[in-house]
C-alpha cells in the first residue's frame, strides 16, 4: 500500500499518476488522515464497468414485478424527544 502526503503528491503529481498505473492505488493522506486514492484509468473502467445504473439493476432482480412480498414493518411506539 503506498501512501502519499497530500503536500508530496501535489509536488510530485506525474509520478503519483506513473506509480497508480504501475503499482496499484496510491492513498493520500491529510494530516496523517487518509481523504483520496488515485487509481489507473485501467482499475477505474473495472470499477465501473458494470454499466448499469440502479434503475437497471433493480429491474434485473428475480424479485422485479412480485406482487406477493410481504414487508414486517415494527409496530412498537415511537420515542419520545425532549
Amino acid at each position: 500500500m503506498n501512501k502519499w502526503q497530500m503536500q508530496e503528491a501535489k509536488a510530485r503529481l506525474s509520478e503519483v499518476v506513473k506509480c497508480a498505473e504501475s503499482d496499484g492505488p496510491l492513498y493520500i493522506s491529510v494530516h496523517g488522515k487518509s481523504t483520496a486514492v488515485v487509481v489507473s484509468q485501467s482499475q477505474f473502467d473495472l470499477l465501473i464497468s458494470n454499466g448499469k445504473g440502479l434503475i437497471e439493476f433493480m429491474r434485473d432482480s428475480p424479485l422485479y414485478g412480485a406482487e406477493d412480498i410481504q414487508f414486517e414493518r415494527d409496530s412498537s411506539l415511537i420515542r419520545g424527544v425532549s
